[in-house]
């Protein structure tokens, strides 16, 4: 987004559990919400990645409730050199495209928010 704009979207491939807001680690699913990128790696083993800044504070007081952890180290990235496309491979991270990797990760400054929504 750029002032309240959207700029780009994109479709992506989901955890085990598509369905819902990831609520606990190990539950396959995605977070959902408003996020920020808040770090880069460009020794990904998905090509390129880019981490979002779950859990946050709300994400994190949920799963304490129920005395269990949030997760963490959601990233976007692209796929693997050896991907075959089969089961599930993202871990309740978004996979795009190697070239959609690429342009967020060329055109997405950290800090900036990201939303992410069924």
């Amino acid at each position: 987004m750029a002032n309240d704009t959207v700029v780009r979207s994109y479709n992506f491939g989901l955890g085990f559990q598509p369905v819902g807001h990831k609520q606990f680690e190990g539950d396959g699913k995605t977070p959902e919400g408003i996020y920020t990128m808040d770090r880069r790696n460009p020794r990904s083993a998905y090509h390129l990645s880019v981490g979002i800044s779950y859990p946050n504070l709300a994400d994190r007081e949920y799963a304490k409730q129920y005395n269990r952890s949030p997760g963490g180290d959601i990233f976007i990235h692209g796929t693997p050199q050896r991907f075959v496309g089969a089961g599930d491979w993202t871990v309740g991270c978004m996979a795009v495209t190697n070239a959609e990797v690429e342009e967020i990760y060329r055109l997405v400054p950290l800090g900036a928010r990201i939303h992410i929504f069924s």
